[in-house]
Order: C-alpha cells, then structure tokens, then sequence
C-alpha cells in the first residue's frame, strides 16, 4: 500500500469518527428537548392560592396528555394523569421498587382487556406541593412500561380544570 493510499484511509476513518461524534452531540443536545415534549412537567408548578390551598399546574405534552414527576412514598416516580382508570395502578416493576405490599387479587378491565391486579394501599402521594395519604391502588403485573396511571382514587381528592392545554390541580378545603 503505498503512503497516499495509507493517508485516505486514515483520513476516511477521522471522516467517519468525525460524523458520529457530530450525530453523538446532537443527540444529547436535543435529547432534553425531546424529553421536555414527552415530559413538559418535570418540576410541576406549585403555588398557594388566596385561600390558602396549594395548586399545581401542568403542561399537556406533545400527545394531548398530562405526565408529571412526582412521589410515592418519597420516591421519585412519572404519573400519566388519567381520568377514566378508577384507582391508580402501577406497573408491578415499580411497585417492587417502591416496596408496595400487594393484597387482594381481583380482575379489571383494561383498554388491553382483562387482566388481575392486586391491592394496595399508598401511604403517602406527592404532586409539586400536594401531598395525599392513604390512596387506594392497584398493583398491574401487565403493565410494561414505568408511567403510573394516576386515576381516580387520586384525581377525587383534587379539584381539577383544564383550560387549553393546562391542567390545575388543587388541593380540597
């Protein structure tokens, strides 16, 4: 191989180090971008209203939807607000993480169809600055992925309105 031939073959391998380290920076210069389209809500807003009740407002995401950190038991977890879900459910994965105790088994009805959940109580449940104690939930060995469906077991305990494409959650006098 002569020494020109050597020279465009080391230059090819800089040229092609050179484009995934230009692709490698993009990504984590819009991947907070993406994250924030997905999850607008990481550090929900909370405030104090004049009568003296706490309030958090959340953005809806590029889907239409309301994803919010928040806590369990003070462990950090992601709700997926979720109004037509009569209890909270979480994925049996999180549950595991988050120590839940599972009780009673019983059969509900899903958008994926029937499937058996399990009982449980959540001692503490946290939105920005709402704190609610003793939610009943659910325990869903079907559910893949780590979003809590934050139903109605919580939401009942809020006043909730949504006007455009913000939801304010307040805590009930």
């Amino acid at each position: 191989m002569t020494e020109d031939e050597t020279t465009n073959k080391i230059g090819k391998y800089f040229g092609w180090i050179a484009w995934l380290l230009a692709i490698g920076i993009l990504y984590f210069v819009f991947q907070d971008a993406l994250e924030a389209q997905w999850n607008p809500n990481t550090s929900p807003e909370s405030k104090v209203n004049s009568r003296g009740l706490n309030e958090v407002t959340l953005k809806q995401n590029k889907h239409g939807h309301y994803i919010t950190l928040g806590e369990i038991n003070s462990k950090t977890v992601i709700f997926l607000l979720d109004t037509g879900a009569t209890d909270v459910s979480i994925p049996k994965q999180v549950a595991d993480k988050l120590n839940l105790i599972s009780m009673d088994s019983y059969q509900v009805s899903t958008a994926n169809g029937y499937t058996t959940v399990y009982r449980s109580i959540i001692k503490e449940l946290n939105i920005g600055d709402i704190s609610l104690y003793n939610v009943e939930a659910n325990i869903n060995p079907s559910m893949k992925s780590d979003e809590i469906l934050l139903g109605m077991s919580a939401l009942k305990q809020l006043d909730f309105h949504q006007s455009g494409k913000i939801l304010t959650l307040r805590e009930q006098h």
